[in-house]
């Protein structure tokens, strides 16, 4: 064969194997993509209003949620002190307890799309507190491809279980611990609202829920935004009886959970805020006090169903 011989027959053989492929790539275009059933979670990005930095927060989609037109209730997660990051390489820390903990960590089939951004540290980091300082991002649980990480015990009190309250007024007690959730309320409220418009929710489920510094702040968005929430759970975190008159006029349903033996809270403090809310007429007050627990009553809160059920048990109501 001569060379232009060869280079015919490579040309032909070339075109063949292009035309070959790409018949190949038009048929797999016809094919419906498979979208696996199982639970994701996703990192979406987002620039603060607050600092104009780019951060990340987590949605997790549950399992099944790809293969139905079903609308998904949805929870706003916030998390405690311990936590706070950057919402880039320190995001991870959001997944240490919580609701998101329980799905993502625990493999737990919670039928929510949950949404769990980050607080700034705000300085924090420089205030000596061990459990900031001496956080690792290797001790975050993961999910691990087969079963369960092990449960964290609860923590140890030597504190007796003794209930009393001589508290009657809270005008010398800030209604807020400094630098939380407050402080970018309208980057919670653009998260909250590009979830709901990005991902497959239900408007009539819409849930609220934190722990200890998150639990200050599920009282406050909630006092400042009473309509946008279906039922709140604040969770080892008092509310200052100035935050009651709104949430009272809306009859959000909540439910406040307390360590009996917190050394944190003060748990004396829960009571004016509640107290509060039933003069105004508040209709729906629940209030659960795990009496031998420390401050990490929210281990037993969030692993139970009970919580989870009471959420789906309420639908939006117009006032």
């Amino acid at each position: 064969m001569n060379t232009t011989h060869w280079l015919m027959s490579a040309r032909q053989s070339l075109l063949i194997s292009l035309s070959s492929a790409l018949l190949l790539l038009s048929l797999l275009a016809c094919q419906p993509i498979a979208i696996d059933n199982q639970a994701q979670l996703l990192r979406q990005t987002f620039t603060s209003e607050y600092d104009q930095t780019q951060r990340q927060y987590f949605v997790y989609l549950p399992k099944g949620y790809h293969q139905s037109d079903t609308l998904w209730p949805v929870m706003l997660f916030l998390h405690g002190n311990g936590e706070r990051g950057d919402g880039q390489a320190e995001l991870d820390f959001v997944l240490s307890h919580g609701p998101l903990y329980e799905a993502w960590i625990q493999k737990r089939e919670l039928p929510f799309v949950i949404i769990a951004p980050q607080l700034p540290m705000f300085d924090f980091d420089k205030q000596g507190l061990g459990y900031i300082d001496n956080r690792r991002l290797e001790d975050v649980p993961v999910r691990l491809k087969q079963g369960t990480v092990t449960r964290a015990a609860y923590c140890q009190s030597t504190q007796s279980m003794l209930r009393h309250s001589t508290i009657t007024t809270m005008q010398d007690i800030e209604p807020l611990p400094p630098k939380g959730w407050e402080t970018i309320e309208n980057d919670l409220l653009s998260i909250l609202n590009a979830t709901t418009e990005q991902f497959k929710t239900d408007p009539e489920h819409i849930y609220l829920t934190g722990l200890s510094y998150g639990g200050f702040g599920t009282w406050y968005l909630a006092s400042q935004h009473p309509k946008l929430f279906t039922a709140i759970a604040p969770v080892v975190a008092w509310g200052h009886p100035d935050m009651m008159s709104p949430i009272a006029k809306q009859d959000i349903p909540l439910w406040v959970f307390a360590g009996g033996r917190d050394s944190t809270i003060n748990i004396e403090y829960f009571y004016p805020g509640l107290n509060t809310l039933e003069a105004l007429g508040h209709s729906q007050v629940r209030f659960t006090v795990h009496e031998e627990l420390e401050h990490d009553a929210w281990k037993r809160v969030y692993a139970s169903e009970d919580l989870y059920r009471w959420f789906l048990s309420h639908k939006k109501t117009q006032h």
